[in-house]
């Protein structure tokens, strides 16, 4: 533990990093300079000032920074640091709960429970307004977390059982989404497979304000859950006697964490890894405790996102890469390191 503040808790005692501040201040600024950058950089560039004087209202001269900006780039990139923010929480809770530091969404079948539901909608559903896919996939999310809790109970819920019915029925609900994927038209599937390659690409404001209530009720309640985390990380016996009612605490943060997996991947598909490898940078920084944990890796998050599709842009421009791609060619490697490292 860093050395810091002792808060008392009605349920634990939680340790604060005197540092929470300045680094949570530092990584704010990181990640409105990525939003810059990624708002900056393109076909067409424009100028940082010319930036913050749109924003701003004020006339820049030129007619088209008004449209590049507000209708291109802005909604797309916010929608990018969001799904960020979204998806690292969803990521430190399930390690948390888990008390296993490979767990992740895309890696335990929350995503592909989202996935599944979410192609469902775009292949047999092609007209359906644009707010039905993020409740479609938080509906597939959600149906598989049951199915994992259900399945990994006995006499309580087992952290090492839901990871591994986890990873088992994510298999099966890929195998189902190519299913979908073979019976699709061409223009259907077409869409369903670049929003399974996880993109931000044309993302608009049309599917940035379905996801900000996701995201204004969701993150909130995950980091008032931190001071929970911490002790249910300590152990269920531990737990107990500490007062902590351990299984619908568990159950409450399984419902917020695939809240917030499943509407970022119904806005921007399946972007994976992000939740694996941003609580591990973040516990580098700041240590295991979720009180400092959960802030850092969710800034971490939308950092790592924003930059993922800002590279995607300018890598191959004028060929764009999904983010998603970007996160895995990332993620994989380290998620081999972890399991390396594990061994010895």
């Amino acid at each position: 533990m860093k050395e810091g503040l002792l808060i008392q808790s009605p349920v634990a005692l939680l340790r604060v990093d005197r540092r929470l501040p300045a680094l949570l201040l530092v990584l704010l600024l990181f990640n409105l300079a990525a939003i810059v950058l990624n708002v900056q950089q393109g076909e067409y560039a424009i100028a940082t000032i010319d930036i913050i004087k749109t924003l701003l209202g004020i006339d820049t001269g030129n007619p088209d920074h008004a449209f590049i900006i507000y209708t291109l780039r802005l909604p797309r990139t916010l929608v990018a640091c969001l799904v960020g923010i979204t998806l690292a929480l969803s990521g430190a809770i399930f390690q948390g709960l888990s008390r296993n530091p490979l767990a992740d969404p895309s890696i335990i079948g929350i995503n592909a429970g989202a996935s599944l539901l979410a192609v469902s909608v775009i292949i047999l559903f092609p007209s359906a307004p644009v707010y039905i896919l993020p409740i479609a996939a938080f509906v597939g999310a959600a149906l598989v977390s049951i199915l994992i809790y259900s399945l990994a109970w006995k006499s309580g819920s087992s952290p090492t059982l839901l990871i591994l019915i986890g990873i088992g029925l994510s298999a099966i609900a890929t195998a189902f989404t190519s299913l979908m994927i073979t019976f699709g038209s061409i223009y259907d599937v077409s869409q369903a497979l670049v929003w399974l390659a996880g993109s931000v690409y044309g993302r608009s404001w049309e599917q940035f304000f379905p996801f900000l209530p996701w995201v204004i009720l969701g993150v909130p309640i995950a980091l008032s859950l931190s001071r929970h985390l911490n002790v249910l990380n300590l152990g269920d016996d531990i737990a107990k006697g500490l007062g902590s009612r351990v299984e619908w605490e568990r159950g409450f943060l399984v419902l917020v964490a695939v809240a917030l997996g499943g509407s970022a991947v119904a806005t921007a598909g399946s972007i994976s890894f992000v939740g694996l490898i941003a609580p591990h940078i973040g516990r580098q920084l700041v240590g295991a405790n979720h009180q400092n944990l959960l802030p850092v890796t969710a800034l971490l998050g939308g950092l790592l996102v924003t930059l993922a599709d800002f590279i995607g842009r300018i890598l191959f421009a004028p060929i764009e890469l999904p983010c998603g791609v970007v996160t895995a060619a990332i993620g994989a490697p380290f998620f081999l390191y972890l399991l390396v490292r594990k061994r010895f």
